[in-house]
């Protein structure tokens, strides 16, 4: 078992003001893989204080000095990305090979991707010919604190740390109690990099706790927070007294329409998506929209796609899915299934209970629901674990209504080979991202949502610049 009780304050290891344990747990054995401390407001002022301290230095710095820092940290990450992807595997469940390859990996692009934007961003621009005299500065927004899910660590702690740190902020960063170790490592990291003291700081605890206590502290700038819709509401609140910055991203129900003419594996393709990282992503496409005509043949290629998803212990080597990260997250997995039977929804594949032979550890059955109407619980819930519905639709307009009927907008997808109607209804769907035809969205690209699904944008410039203040200057010679 490993002791991670340490924060990583002003540019050193220190031990909590009070001790509070907190045990990390494995979730494909349940066994505790670590044990770590919650932080007090204590550690929280101490952080904050490293941070302020350090700004004033940090946010001078010239944009080559930070790009050499993050070509540093880039070279370190790359180099210790097998310990980072263990310790992804052992916190989360993400099963080896996807650790090392998309959690891992996550990590290393948007570090590349984030400055690629720094080294083409002008921090310093003229208004224009109309107005020879007045400058825009664009300028670090100051002292940040950054909150973490659990689902794709390294993928958000490197889109906020990363991009606050190329703007040029100091920061406090809270990962999630439920897998810090990721978070830890890449802690080292930085200190192996060489920041300075105090621009990058790390205090774990929970979201009342901790959380809390940043979210509403007079001496933060701005709060970039990932996780739940109901969280993002009680972060915003706490925030509003002193008047900060948030960036929200949030939970999501992704709609993957499927029209008659779609390439043959667009079913098979989408229902894999669906159940990757055992379901627990916010773009998902967990909805699945299907032209009435093609119906009962797509209801029986996700049923057996998902019977040929294997489940096994996230440590195993193969291409299967793990466990869900925890006891809450299985028991509110099993309870949303158990909700969409008695609301008549008629699972195809999978359903309650745990996986033959896989009794220790939070393993669920890869779940598919035929005959959902888009009211039913089981559709307008996000469940975050592998459990995928069907929804039967007639026209293109019926199914441009049904996926925008809900309270989120995260990530919509379209799967036919008409281009005309594809590009068509991706204007008018309601969400930060749409991707059509299994394609991907390009390095760089923006993410983020509409709706419930929160506001802002992370990667590349759109991320840089959620962490810069606007500055108009008059009379600039």
């Amino acid at each position: 078992m490993l002791d991670k009780r340490q924060f990583y304050i002003n540019g050193r290891w220190v031990a909590p003001v009070e001790a509070c344990d907190f045990d990390v747990i494995d979730p494909s054995s349940e066994e505790v893989c670590a044990v770590i401390s919650l932080g007090t407001e204590a550690d929280t002022e101490n952080a904050v204080a490293a941070a302020r301290k350090a700004f004033d230095h940090w946010s001078q710095t010239s944009k080559a000095s930070r790009v050499a820092l993050l070509e540093k940290l880039l070279t370190i990450y790359n180099e210790r990305a097998d310990e980072m992807a263990k310790a992804i595997s052992t916190e989360m469940g993400a099963p080896i090979a996807l650790s090392r390859t998309a959690q891992c990996g996550a990590g290393s692009s948007h570090i590349k991707n984030l400055i690629r934007a720094l080294k083409g961003y002008e921090f310093d621009q003229p208004l224009g010919d109309h107005a020879p005299d007045n400058r825009i500065l664009h300028e670090a927004i100051g002292v940040c604190a950054l909150i973490t899910p659990w689902n794709w660590p390294m993928n958000q702690v490197t889109l906020k740390v990363v991009a606050a740190l190329a703007a040029g902020c100091t920061m406090v960063l809270k990962p999630s109690e439920i897998a810090p170790l990721s978070s830890m490592l890449f802690a080292e990291m930085i200190d192996q990099a060489g920041f300075p003291a105090g621009v990058f700081n790390l205090v774990n605890g929970d979201g009342l706790g901790v959380g809390s206590q940043l979210s509403g502290h007079p001496e933060v700038d701005m709060v970039s927070f990932t996780g739940s819709t109901r969280a993002g509401v009680a972060i915003t609140k706490n925030a509003a007294d002193t008047v900060k910055r948030v960036a929200l991203e949030l939970g999501g129900k992704g709609a993957n329409i499927i029209f008659a003419d779609a390439d043959d594996k667009a079913v098979i393709r989408g229902v894999r998506h669906c159940f990757n990282n055992s379901g627990q992503s916010c773009n998902a496409p967990t909805r699945m929209l299907v032209e009435r005509s093609i119906y009962d043949q797509v209801v029986q290629v996700a049923a057996d796609v998902a019977n040929k998803t294997a489940v096994n212990s996230a440590d195993l080597e193969g291409h299967h899915i793990g466990p869900v990260v925890s006891q809450m997250q299985f028991d509110k997995i099993q309870g949303l299934i158990k909700v969409g039977i008695e609301e008549g929804g008629r699972v195809v594949a999978g359903g309650l209970g745990k996986p033959e032979g896989l009794e220790k550890g939070f393993y669920v059955r890869p779940t598919v629901f035929a005959d959902i109407h888009n009211q039913m619980s089981i559709a307008r819930e996000e469940v975050f674990g592998p459990v995928l519905v069907l929804i039967p639709f007639d026209t293109e307009e019926e199914a441009v209504s049904i996926a925008n009927d809900s309270p989120y907008g995260l990530t919509h997808y379209v799967q036919t080979q008409d281009s005309e109607k594809a590009n068509r209804v991706a204007r008018r769907l309601r969400a930060g991202m749409v991707q059509i035809n299994g394609t991907f969205l390009g390095a760089g690209s923006p993410f983020g949502g509409y709706k419930q699904s929160g506001n802002g944008r992370e990667g590349g410039v759109w991320g840089l610049e959620d962490f810069l203040e606007v500055k108009a200057v008059s009379g600039w010679n």
